[in-house]
């Protein structure tokens, strides 16, 4: 609740100070001003030497000795069911009138006292 006030105030406030004339006048201004940019020159390319080549190495592993076994994964233990209760039935909502009762616009008279008599 507090920061949609926040917010509130803080964009109300931008928007008073875009709308005052200094600022419109300014922003006119800007935009009818052309930019002359200047342009960037090109960096100039430097050349590399080319990058050395390795040899490769063939690097062959060692087969697995006969005598070992990889071992097998276990069993992996069986998740339990989770059981919900059935959800809450849904309520219903309330008819909301959509006509707009009549307003009287008459104001009704009352007698008012009299002025007292003048002598």
């Amino acid at each position: 609740m507090a920061s949609t006030k926040l917010c509130f105030v803080l964009g109300f406030i931008m928007a008073m100070s875009i709308s005052s004339i200094n600022m419109s006048l300014a922003a006119r201004h800007l935009l009818q001003t052309s930019p002359s940019l200047p342009t960037i020159p090109s960096l100039a390319q430097a050349a590399l030497p080319p990058l050395p080549t390795l040899p490769m190495l063939q690097a062959a592993l060692p087969p697995l000795p006969a005598g070992i076994q990889i071992p097998t994964l276990p069993n992996m233990p069986s998740i339990p069911k989770a059981s919900l209760p059935p959800l809450p039935a849904m309520p219903t909502i309330p008819n909301i009138p959509t006509t707009i009762p009549n307003i009287p616009l008459n104001i009704p008279n009352f007698p008012l006292a009299s002025p007292p008599p003048s002598n």
